[in-house]
């Protein structure tokens, strides 16, 4: 090789190296990574949590432009207990942004995230109390997020493992799509859900909701229906479908949601027809929440039976690790006013 086609060879390679580095500096000045980190921290602060990375974000490119995130931890003020913990996650920007447009995340990836069932509670319930009188609103979320091999845990318990999810971008008018995998209990489950969100006078609806959850080819539900709400406990939902069980045939199930009045809680009336197995109960969700939610107190008073009402005959269902057999209910029209005021079962005690 002659000394004249080594020096061309030298000044590309020298050229080609001054536009990597000068391509390199024009992304991150035009991405501005401490921008997007600052935007994420204050809306984080706007709700009471604390956002931190482990490195600062660094811009790509490549297949789009994007910043990379390391490290991610996402706390409550003053708290020390993480709500969530993942080790990267990204924020997909549109070209638009990246040349001076809006500042727009068109997508949230975050991997191996860990949250926390405890902590996210104590940051809910830290939350001030919102005035029934607000009329709903949709949030606006231009922001699709996709996350990718995460687990929910309590304390040390896993209680959600290999959660996959997918959502698009939530706007007024358009159809929301949101899938969901994971394994509860040694169990794969799938959710998909869609709807079409609407603000209508005062009222939020939800049209053309359609929902399919499974448990690998045990269990499959179906659902499809519409829902309004107008804001507190004055919320209307109707939902009819089928649900399928490999071992015990195929179920008509219908679900239909009633407001509150100074009369009635809101009530959530269940019919299940099929084969051996029928109920038909009116059961208030707020009160079975609490009743729920008191289970796992060994301090609290002595277990009582959930709140509602109607009858039920269930010959064998499975549900996940759930299995009954032989079970026959029958309750009273009248609802308690609670679940802490409805009668305890002579002898039942909760189990710590």
């Amino acid at each position: 090789m002659s000394r004249r086609l080594r020096r061309i060879l030298l000044a590309l390679g020298g050229l080609s190296a001054v536009l990597v580095l000068a391509l390199i500096l024009a992304v991150y000045l035009l991405l501005q990574p401490e921008r997007f980190t600052r935007m994420l921290q204050s809306q984080a602060e706007a709700a009471g949590l604390e956002l931190s990375l482990a490195s600062p974000a660094s811009p790509t490119l490549f297949p789009r432009p994007g910043l990379d995130l390391d490290g991610i931890t996402l706390n409550a003020e003053g708290s020390n207990a993480p709500i969530l913990l993942a080790a990267r996650g990204q924020l997909a920007l549109p070209w638009h942004t990246l040349f001076g447009g809006p500042t727009v995340i068109s997508q949230l990836r975050i991997a191996s995230p860990r949250v926390d069932l405890g902590a996210l509670q104590g940051w809910l319930a830290s939350l001030p109390a919102r005035s029934t009188l607000t009329p709903p609103n949709i949030p606006r979320i231009d922001t699709g997020i996709s996350i990718s091999d995460g687990s929910l845990v309590s304390g040390n318990k896993v209680l959600l493992d290999n959660v996959s999810l997918e959502a698009g971008s939530l706007l007024s008018g358009q159809p929301f799509p949101l899938s969901l995998s994971a394994t509860a209990g040694g169990s794969p489950w799938q959710l998909r859900l869609s709807a079409t969100p609407r603000i209508e006078g005062n009222t939020l609806q939800l049209n053309n909701i359609s929902l399919h959850l499974s448990q690998g080819s045990a269990v499959t539900l179906a659902l499809s229906g519409n829902a309004h709400w107008h804001g507190a406990a004055d919320a209307s939902a109707s939902l009819a479908g089928k649900l399928d069980q490999a071992d015990a045939g195929q179920y008509d199930i219908s679900l239909a949601l009633t407001p509150a009045d100074q009369n009635e809680p809101l009530l959530l009336a269940l019919k299940l027809d099929g084969p051996e197995n029928h109920a038909n109960l009116r059961l208030p969700p707020l009160a079975l929440a609490h009743w729920w939610s008191e289970l796992g107190n060994a301090q609290g008073p002595q277990l009582a039976v959930p709140p509602g009402s109607g009858e039920a005959t269930i010959d064998s269902i499975h549900a996940g690790s759930v299995h009954i057999e032989g079970f026959t209910m029958q309750a009273g029209d009248n609802l308690p006013a609670g679940a802490s005021s409805a009668p305890g079962k002579p002898g039942a005690r909760r189990t710590p």
